[in-house]
C-alpha cells in the first residue's frame, strides 16, 4: 500500500502531465484601429499601457507585426480564415462575409474547443464556427450598445468597451465550467472613429498636452501625387462635432451625431460627459483659433479622446487578465493581443489608416503563452495577420489546411526562427477612392524597403522607401538612379508573391 505522502506526489505529477497534455485555451483580445505607437511597450511616446505592457512583460512582442490589407472587415476575415483578401472573398468593407468557408473557430470546435465571438464583428454576415456570439451591429456604438445574437437585437446600458468585457467574463465562467479547452474571441469597438471615451476616462488628460509627431505639418509633397490628395487630414477633414466632439452651431447641438450621441445617453452619462468637454468648448468657441492654432487644438482635442478610448481598453484588458490568474487558468491559456491594423496618430498630418505607409501597415501583437514565449521575449520576424489561425490551430494541435496562406508563429514563440522563414510580407488595399480617396495599391515590405504600386489609371506610379535610412517615409526613391537594383528585385519579388498567393491576374 502506497504511504499518503507517495499517492500525493504521485497525484501531483499525473495531474502536472494531464495539464500538458491538455490543449491550451486561447483568449484572443482584439480592438480596432489601435496603433502600436500608442502602446507603451511599442515605446509610445504619447500614453501608457499598464495591462497590454503587463502582456508584453510576460510574453512576445513582435516588432515587424503586418496587416495584408489595412481596413477594419479584411483583416478580421484574413484572420479568421488565414488567407489573404482575393482568398477570402472580403476586400473591403461593405463586402458579405461567406461563412461557409474554413475558419480555424470551426477548426477548433470541431477538435473539442467550445468558442465565443463576443463585440465587434464587421463582416455583415452572421459569426460561424461559434458556440456562442453577440455581436455590435454594424461599427457598433460606444454608450448603452445595441447587441445582435442568434436570439435577437438587445440593448445594454453602459460603455460599449465595458459591456463586451462584462460579457466575455460572463461566458468564461461558463466555459470553466464545461471542462474544456476554450477559445474566446473579445473584440473591442475602441478606439475606432468617432473616439467617444467612457465615463472612467473622461477626465484622463485634461490638463496634459500631447506631444506632436514630427510630420505633423507634412505637405506629402516627397510622395506620389495621391497622397496629397488624401481627405483624412487633422486640419481639415476632422469634424468638429462628430470627431471632436465640440459642435460649432445650434443645428449641431439640437439635429447632428452630438445631438443623438447625448439622446443615448442616460442622465448620469450625460452629465459627466457635457462636464468634461462644455468648459473646453466654450473657450473654443470665445477664442476661434485659426491656422496652425486650430491645428494643433484639433490634434489635441482627438489624440485625448483616441487616448482616452484605448485607456479605457487597457483597463478592461487587465480585467480580463486578473479573471484568469483569479481562476488558475494563467498557465494553460494563450492570451493575444491585437488590433486589425495601425492608424495615424497626427503623422503626416492624418488619421485612420488604408495606406501601405507603416503606421497604417503595422499591427501591434503581442503573445503570452506561459512555458513556450519567454518573459519579456520580442522578435523581428516579418509576420502578418495570416499567420494567426495557423498559430492557434497549431498550439492547438489541429492541423492546419494547406490552402492558408499563413504559417504558423509557434516556431518564433519558442525562440526558433525556422531557416526558410519569409523574408517579404504582401499588401493589397482594394476599397478604391471610397471614404478618404485612397487609391487602390499593392507591395512588398522586406525587413529594409518597401515597394508599392499604384495602379489605376487616375494614379499609376511606384514608390520605394528604405526604411532603414528613412522610417517617416519621406523621400521617394523609386525613380531615383542609385535605387534601379533595389527597384528590380523589389518588382520580382512583389511578382513572385503574387504568384505564391495565387493572386487574381498574377
Amino acid at each position: 500500500m502506497r504511504s499518503p505522502l507517495v499517492a500525493l506526489l504521485l497525484a501531483t505529477v499525473l495531474h502536472a502531465q494531464d495539464a500538458e497534455r491538455r490543449p491550451p485555451n486561447i483568449v484572443f483580445l482584439f480592438t480596432d484601429d489601435h496603433a502600436p505607437h500608442a502602446i507603451s511597450a511599442y515605446g509610445s511616446k504619447v500614453n501608457v499601457t499598464p495591462n497590454i505592457d503587463r502582456l508584453a512583460s510576460d510574453g512576445m512582442l513582435f516588432r515587424n507585426s503586418f496587416c495584408g490589407n489595412s481596413i477594419c472587415g479584411p483583416s478580421r476575415a484574413t484572420i479568421l480564415t488565414g488567407l489573404h483578401s482575393h482568398g477570402n472573398g472580403f476586400r473591403q468593407n461593405g463586402d458579405k462575409f461567406d461563412g461557409e468557408q474554413t475558419t480555424f473557430p470551426k477548426l477548433l470546435k470541431a477538435a473539442g474547443y467550445t468558442t465565443a465571438m463576443l463585440g465587434k464583428w464587421h463582416l455583415t454576415s452572421d459569426p460561424t464556427g461559434f458556440d456562442y456570439w453577440e455581436v455590435l451591429p454594424g461599427q457598433g456604438v460606444y454608450y448603452n450598445p445595441d447587441l445582435i445574437g442568434p436570439n435577437g437585437r438587445r440593448r445594454v446600458e453602459g460603455y460599449c468597451t465595458d459591456v463586451v468585457t462584462d460579457l466575455a467574463l460572463d461566458w468564461l465562467e461558463s466555459a470553466k465550467e464545461s471542462g474544456k479547452p476554450f477559445l474566446l474571441m473579445c473584440q473591442h469597438k475602441a478606439p475606432h472613429r468617432p473616439w467617444q471615451p467612457g465615463p472612467q476616462e473622461l477626465g484622463m488628460f485634461r490638463d496634459a498636452t500631447i506631444p506632436e509627431p514630427a510630420t505633423l505639418f507634412d505637405d506629402h509633397s516627397t510622395r506620389g501625387p495621391a497622397a496629397a490628395k488624401h481627405t483624412m487630414g487633422v486640419e481639415d477633414h476632422l469634424l468638429m462635432a462628430y470627431d471632436l466632439q465640440c459642435p460649432v452651431d445650434e443645428k449641431e447641438r439640437l439635429y447632428g451625431y452630438w445631438a443623438n450621441t447625448r439622446k443615448r445617453m442616460t442622465d448620469a452619462q450625460r452629465e459627466a460627459w457635457d462636464a468634461a468637454f462644455a468648459a473646453e468648448n466654450e473657450e473654443f468657441l470665445a477664442s476661434r483659433p485659426t491656422g496652425e492654432a486650430l491645428v494643433r487644438w484639433k490634434y489635441q482635442r482627438y489624440m485625448k479622446n483616441y487616448l482616452r478610448c484605448v485607456a479605457g481598453v487597457d483597463r478592461n484588458i487587465g480585467r480580463v487578465l486578473d479573471w484568469l490568474d483569479e481562476n488558475g487558468l494563467r498557465e494553460n491559456t494563450i492570451v493575444v493581443y491585437s488590433s486589425d491594423q495601425g492608424f495615424y496618430l497626427g503623422d503626416h498630418g492624418w488619421y485612420d489608416k488604408r495606406w501601405m505607409y507603416e503606421e497604417s501597415f503595422q499591427m501591434p501583437l503581442i503573445v503570452r503563452w506561459p512555458g513556450h514565449a519567454m518573459p519579456g521575449s520580442t522578435s523581428t520576424s516579418l509576420v502578418q495577420n495570416i499567420d494567426y489561425g495557423p498559430t492557434f490551430l497549431a498550439a492547438a494541435g489541429v492541423d492546419i489546411p494547406g490552402s492558408m496562406h499563413g504559417r504558423s508563429l509557434v516556431p518564433l514563440l519558442e525562440g526558433r526562427t525556422p531557416r526558410d522563414w519569409r523574408q517579404s510580407v504582401y499588401y493589397h488595399y482594394y476599397e478604391s477612392n471610397s471614404e478618404h480617396t485612397v487609391p487602390a495599391h499593392e507591395g512588398v515590405r522586406t525587413s529594409r524597403y518597401k515597394l508599392i504600386h499604384f495602379y489605376e489609371p487616375r494614379y499609376d506610379y511606384w514608390e520605394l522607401y528604405d526604411l532603414e535610412k528613412d522610417p517617416d517615409e519621406m523621400q521617394n526613391l523609386a525613380d531615383a538612379p542609385s535605387a534601379k537594383l533595389v527597384r528590380a528585385e523589389l518588382e520580382a519579388e512583389l511578382l513572385r508573391l503574387k504568384r505564391q498567393y495565387a493572386v487574381p491576374g498574377s
